[in-house]
């Protein structure tokens, strides 16, 4: 499912990819308006599924620390506010979620954006991060 969800750098939000143009995607935002736009390579696009966080040991992929924090909150949206909390609340949120993250190498706004998406995704009802993953790569073999 992270697949098709992508950040687009300079603009907020996350959009689902709809279909693929000449040197462009068509995406549409994850919001109640569903806005459809065209996205170029200029943009910087990345998708949700290529991103992961940094740990002590190793990376984790975005799903797996999506699929920890919906354990923690019980399947609902985080309910620290990333705009009001400080460093040290935002680092500890993560350390619940994933004890042994990389502090230096994870920032404070590193933490917002996680939190920010994974609400967006619960909001839009996207809470599949691992299991649609795992059917995708059975099906690549």
């Amino acid at each position: 499912m992270l697949k098709t969800i992508l950040s687009i750098s300079g603009k907020p939000g996350l959009y689902r990819m709809v279909s693929q143009g000449k040197n462009m995607l068509i995406v549409e935002t994850i919001s109640p308006d569903k806005k459809r736009m065209p996205a170029y390579a200029a943009d910087r696009i990345i998708s949700l599924g290529d991103i992961a966080m940094y740990t002590i040991d190793s990376e984790v992929p975005l799903a797996e620390v999506f699929q920890a924090m919906k354990e923690k909150e019980n399947g609902k949206a985080v309910t620290l506010n990333p705009k009001k909390a400080s460093a040290e609340e935002l680092k500890n949120y993560l350390e619940e979620v994933l004890p042994n993250f990389d502090r230096d190498r994870v920032y404070p706004s590193d933490i917002k954006k996680l939190i920010n998406w994974y609400n967006t995704l619960i909001e839009d009802g996207l809470t599949d991060f691992i299991e649609e993953e795992k059917e995708a790569s059975e099906e690549e073999k």
